[in-house]
Parts: structure tokens; sequence; C-alpha cells
């Protein structure tokens, strides 16, 4: 597939013309200019940030990049396995116990807080008299779902979560009309 094969976007009008990419190097490269600077960076620049660390270097040295452009795409990816190279080179310094698991993602503890920190807020967000006033939800059904979340029976953040900043917003919402409507 080459960028031309592509439907007409701001994004594929502005790239350079990459017609000697196959389409791996399209995916790279589109990677590169856009997810790269527009999310990944964003991210660990600001949690790098808070901390003072440097995140960029050394795999954002220009020096890197262009060499691991170099790398025939056969070298890259080799039965399934993505970035031969770099893992061969830490395979040298870091043990593979380390290296060859599943990734893990940076869960926060929001099951953890809605039952001690964040209760109270959620109580009140969650009170069944409100809820019934609202009529958005159905309050016996959240209560139930909210005491098997605090009794630890069951992890329900995600559907408690959902619920709570449902309310929140909403309050919000009823703020910014009171503030808006003359006196």
């Amino acid at each position: 597939m080459v960028i031309d094969d592509l439907l007409p976007t701001t994004l594929v009008n502005e790239l350079p013309r990459l017609e000697d990419f196959h389409a791996i190097q399209h995916i790279m490269a589109l990677d590169s200019m856009t997810y790269l600077p527009d999310d990944i960076l964003v991210k660990v620049d600001g949690a790098a940030m808070v901390v003072s660390l440097e995140t960029r270097v050394p795999f954002l040295d220009h020096h890197v990049v262009e060499f691991a452009w170099q790398i025939p795409q056969s070298m890259n990816l080799r039965d399934g396995q993505s970035k031969c190279p770099l893992r061969q080179v830490l395979y040298r310094h870091v043990p593979k116990v380390l290296i060859k698991r599943p990734k893990l993602g940076f869960g926060i503890p929001i099951g953890d807080w809605l039952r001690h920190d964040l209760r109270d807020w959620a109580e009140e967000l969650r009170d069944e008299t409100r809820l019934r006033n609202e009529g958005s939800f159905q309050p016996e059904f959240i209560r139930k779902k909210w005491q098997e979340h605090l009794s630890g029976q069951y992890n329900r953040q995600d559907n408690v979560w959902d619920v709570l900043m449902f309310q929140a917003w909403l309050e919000e919402q009823k703020k910014a009309v009171h503030n808006q409507s003359p006196l």
C-alpha cells in the first residue's frame, strides 16, 4: 500500500512523499511524525518533568534514529518479534526475565481510593435520594454495586466510577447554569 491509496486527509496531504517506503515503513514514519510527538512524548515528558528526569535520550538522538532507519526490515522483525537488534543489545545488559514478559500498564488504584480516600465524595455523589430525584439511574442498582465494591466481594470500580463521573459532571452543569442565571 502506498500513501496515495489512502483517502485524502489533512494528515496525508501534509506529509512528505514516502514513495520508497514499504507499508510497515509508512506506519513507522507516520508514528514518528504524529503519534510520537503528539501523544507519547507529551505524556512521557509531563510525567518525567515532574521528577526532573530526562527520558528522551538516547532513543531520540538523531544518530540513533538514523541508524535505526538503516536497519533492514528483515532484521527488525523476525518470527513476529519486533525490535530484534535493540532486544539483542538489551539482553546483554538486562536479565531476559525482566524483558520477556507482557507489558504492564500504570494502573491507578481507583478501587482502593473509592473504598478509602474518596469514599465520602463518592457517598455524596451516589446518595440515593439525589439519584432518585435526578432520575438518570436506578438507585437500588447503584447501591448494590457500591456495596459489592465496598465489601471487596467484587471490584466494581469501573461501574461505580462511571456513575460518579456522570454525577460530578451533572453537578458542574447545574453550577454553570446557576452562575449564568440573571439575579
